[in-house]
């Protein structure tokens, strides 16, 4: 036709344009041919079973000429014939393959190289697309191809491969799997199976007892890991990430309690002194972490009561790495949870700041510089019984040197406030004690208890289990606690008799002559400093004894408002105010108990409403 059009153009420019009923050549020309294909449809049949095979050729790696394919389809365009006598036959035959290719592939290839070969295919059409088909093929062959290759095998693909993945931090490879499954809506069976992944793995991490050591330090590398992922292969896709806060906040909580416990005492690890090596900025890093895993914690009281309590060993015993991240943190943690939350703490910081003040105060005393015998140094923590963890009274004879050193300090502190009352907590007190050794002098630094054992030494060569018990009036398990420190750890100021690890009712003690060390100041273990089951049990019950009043203060609050309740509107406002996780049925027990104490009663004509008493 290229042909007739060239010999006759002079036709075409001239008569055919002044003659408007009539075609020119090439109109001509094409209308015959469509004419000549619709009265013999086997000429269209084979040339379209051509074009069929020729592009499936194509598909399975032959070579083929594209510019022929070109020129064949551009015809077919311009007869008009193009969607009805080739499209249409041409996705069939493209859902026929990759039908047959997906199932084959998914099991012969594992996930990653499967994905890998959906891209390549979905890249080859799009190709094809631009080289030869028309341009209105692409959307719905693309579709066909995903169709066949992705949307169809969605669940095998997340079965088969997605922990794999997700377990080898295949950041390439997830991402691969995002992008595909963007194209065909498939996004969420993706965030399930996260989600799914998450729990699944995050349970085991959690609800493993014997790992409990473990826990934070393994939940904060599995976070960073998910939000690496969430990041590079997710598109930082704000439903993924609402999935993975909503997946910890439930592992978190499984195990109600202990998580908040573990979180508290990392935090303890972390900003105690001894972490060599480690910069103000790797923890501070290192509290950011871990303040995105205290977020998820629904019992934060149990948090506070564990922080409490290790923050003030650390004051107390002069512990802290930093006292710059200790302030740090407690700002973090009121950014967090408000003023409210970390107002003890705060104060436990004021009164150490003030008994350095108190204690310069005292050593320009005139009851100092009087009273207290030379070489003698008295440093006293006074704290204000309201911010600091509340600590069981342990009874103890004091030496009657210490007795008086109390007494000069009391008196300066009562003359400069008066009204106040001092009492002292000997169970956290600390000295240190210059000890004369036949191989040299040593000073030891060493719990109160057990400087008032070792002060029974300089009058008695030998004493019983039974003796020391007596002159010390100290109980029982601390006493075998301290004992041990001093008989049986690394530093044996004492020897006992007989000799092994356990202190026995009949065991005796003698003062070590042949004891020696390399340094002057020797650091003598306190034991009954260190965490003791009862001690956290002891803490998690006064958390419990906290909530309960809590929960009568709000229902009382509550009552008081409304004056008449039914029994579920109290439940339902209950649950939106209380800020820690409690049961139905210990909520009820509280509302029998003020009702037993005359806060409210059951209404008369129906026992589901409750009525304030005022």
């Amino acid at each position: 036709m290229l042909l007739i059009r060239g010999i006759a153009l002079y036709l075409d420019r001239t008569y055919v344009k002044q003659a408007p009923n009539v075609r020119s050549l090439w109109d001509m020309g094409l209308q015959l041919f469509r004419k000549h294909l619709s009265l013999s449809p086997e000429v269209e049949h084979k040339t379209v079973t051509g074009l069929l095979r020729m592009i499936q050729s194509e598909r399975l790696g032959e070579a083929v000429d594209r510019t022929l394919l070109n020129h064949l389809l551009k015809m077919f365009t311009a007869l008009g014939i193009y969607a009805e006598s080739f499209e249409k036959p041409f996705l069939e035959c493209t859902s026929e393959f990759y039908a047959a290719e997906g199932m084959k592939f998914m099991q012969q290839s594992d996930v990653p190289d499967y994905l890998k070969h959906v891209e390549t295919r979905l890249h080859e059409e799009h190709e094809r697309c631009v080289l030869y088909l028309d341009a209105c093929t692409r959307k719905p062959l693309i579709a066909t191809a995903e169709k066949q290759l992705l949307e169809r095998h969605i669940s095998a693909i997340l079965d088969k491969g997605f922990m794999m993945l997700m377990d080898g931090h295949r950041i390439e490879d997830l991402q691969r799997m995002y992008t595909l499954f963007s194209r065909v809506n498939a996004l969420e069976s993706l965030r399930q199976a996260l989600s799914s992944y998450i729990r699944r793995t995050g349970q085991g991490i959690v609800m493993d007892e014997e790992k409990d050591k473990d826990m934070v330090s393994s939940l904060l590398e599995f976070k960073a890991s998910l939000d690496t992922i969430w990041e590079e292969s997710y598109s930082k896709n704000d439903a993924f990430c609402n999935t993975i806060k909503d997946a910890f906040e439930h592992l978190i909580n499984l195990r109600q309690n202990r998580p908040a416990e573990l979180i508290a005492k990392f935090l303890d690890e972390k900003l105690r002194a001894g972490n060599k090596g480690t910069s103000e900025e790797e923890l501070e890093g290192t509290l950011d972490k871990v303040l995105v895993l205290f977020r998820f914690i629904q019992g934060k009281d149990v948090f506070e009561a564990f922080y409490k309590k290790d923050l003030a060993k650390r004051l107390l015993l002069g512990k802290s790495a930093s006292i710059d991240a200790e302030k740090s943190m407690i700002s973090k943690l009121k950014t967090e949870c408000g003023s409210q939350f970390t107002n003890k703490l705060e104060g436990m910081f004021k009164d150490i700041e003030l008994s350095k003040e108190i204690n310069e105060s005292f050593k320009q005393s005139s009851q100092a510089r009087t009273k207290l015998p030379s070489g003698i140094e008295l440093s006293v923590h006074v704290l204000t019984t309201g911010y600091w963890p509340t600590y069981p009274p342990m009874d103890v004879r004091l030496p009657h040197e210490l007795n008086v050193y109390q007494d000069i300090f009391k008196e300066f502190y009562l003359s400069k406030y008066s009204g106040r009352r001092l009492m002292w907590q000997n169970s956290l007190g600390h000295c240190v004690l210059k000890a004369e050794f036949p191989k040299g002098k040593k000073e030891l630094a060493v719990s109160l208890f057990q400087t008032v054992v070792l002060m029974l030494f300089n009058d008695a060569e030998r004493l019983s289990f039974q003796d020391i018990k007596d002159s010390t009036g100290i109980e029982d398990k601390e006493l075998r606690r301290t004992l041990q420190s001093l008989a049986c750890g690394k530093v044996r100021v004492l020897q006992k008799m007989p000799k092994g690890r356990d202190v026995e009712d009949d065991d005796s003690f003698v003062f070590n002559d042949v004891f020696t060390a390399p340094l002057y100041r020797i650091k003598v273990n306190a034991i009954q400093m260190k965490e003791t089951v009862e001690e956290n049990t002891s803490t998690t019950e006064r958390v419990f004894q906290d909530r309960q009043y809590q929960v009568d203060a709000a229902i009382v609050r509550i009552m008081k408002t409304r004056k008449v309740l039914s029994h579920t509107l109290l439940i339902t406002e209950l649950f939106q105010q209380l800020k820690f996780p409690i049961k139905p049925a210990d909520l009820k027990k509280r509302i029998e108990s003020l009702i037993d104490r005359e806060y409210l009663e059951r209404d008369k004509n129906n026992p589901q409403i409750y009525n304030y008493l005022a």
